[in-house]
């Protein structure tokens, strides 16, 4: 059963245990769940409403400091300001502790050239003993790594940021090129914002308003929950539901993005001869989400 159209699902919210929120829950076919002033006890009734509740949008949008809203200051400026304390926390676990799913991106430093990174993705694991990933390519060509080389690794599965060294074990060229990467035992987890929002310039096509119009945006950060960009002429009212088509670079490919969008704000630039238009994401397919996912931590993983 699809959605009751001006609601949106809590699980795009930050809510924690021992917070009051502020807004009445429902459910999906509109139904009253909780009046307004419920309280998280513990994690069991967070996980309960996260998983079934839903928010009128305008109030959770409006809400949440994390959602892709337009920016006073430039794009620069938001992205490089810090996170509330508890999100940056760091922690050491154990390796068998994260959930590595098969595809997932790691990306690769070298100890001796800061520089030089690159993209890879999990393949699969021999528990205690080795890490399988695909080989790092470079203009097309299998990149040639010795046998010893220590790397520093990243990965962001969800909403935590992963980092661990490890150092090639054996790279296998027959029948395909990958690499055996030590097995470390613990790595230090961070948890980041949920709606990390990286810096980028990407030309897009925007549709949307009624009639409907079509006009090409230069989007200036891009999020899992939305973007913002910058319109020649005001495109569109606040509310309206429209498409968003735009090309990224992910792991080493390019994939071409057709997402669902709702205006969420304008404003005219700093000259007034343009506007600024948030967009929030909507209905994202399972596929785009991985897309989206590789491309803005990628992103962010090479402004460190």
């Amino acid at each position: 059963m699809g959605e009751v159209h001006g609601l949106m699902p809590l699980k795009h919210a930050e809510i924690s245990v021992g917070q009051t929120i502020d807004w009445t829950i429902y459910n999906q076919d509109g139904k009253v769940l909780f009046d307004a002033g419920v309280h998280v006890e513990d994690q069991q009734q967070l996980n309960h409403l996260m998983e079934v509740g839903y928010c009128e949008a305008d109030k959770l949008w409006d809400s949440i400091p994390s959602k892709v809203v337009v920016p006073e200051k430039p794009a620069q400026e938001v992205t490089q300001q810090k996170a509330p304390e508890e999100l940056n926390k760091e922690s050491v676990i154990e390796l068998d502790s994260v959930r590595w799913t098969v595809g997932e991106v790691f990306y690769l430093q070298t100890h001796d050239q800061a520089a030089t990174r690159y993209t890879v993705r999990l393949i699969g694991y021999v528990k205690g003993k080795s890490l399988m990933v695909t080989a790092p390519m470079a203009h097309g060509q299998a990149v040639i790594i010795r046998e010893g080389q220590t790397f520093i690794i990243r990965a962001f599965p969800g909403k935590k940021a992963y980092a661990f060294t490890a150092s090639l074990v054996k790279y296998v060229y027959s029948p395909h090129d990958y690499l055996h990467l030590s097995y470390p035992k613990q790595v230090r987890a961070t948890t980041i914002r949920q709606g990390a929002r990286a810096t980028v310039k990407i030309i897009a096509s925007v549709t949307i308003g009624d009639p409907e119009q079509t006009a090409a945006a230069t989007l200036g950060d891009l999020s899992m929950g939305g973007t913002s960009g910058i319109i020649k002429k005001q495109l569109g009212k606040k509310g309206d539901i429209g498409i968003i088509k735009f090309k990224v670079n992910a792991a080493g490919t390019d994939e071409y993005l057709t997402l669902k969008t709702i205006l969420r704000s304008i404003a005219p630039t700093e000259n007034s001869a343009e506007f600024r238009h948030g967009f929030e994401f909507v209905e994202v397919t399972p596929q785009a989400k991985l897309i989206l996912s590789a491309f803005v931590h990628q992103t962010l993983a090479e402004m460190d």
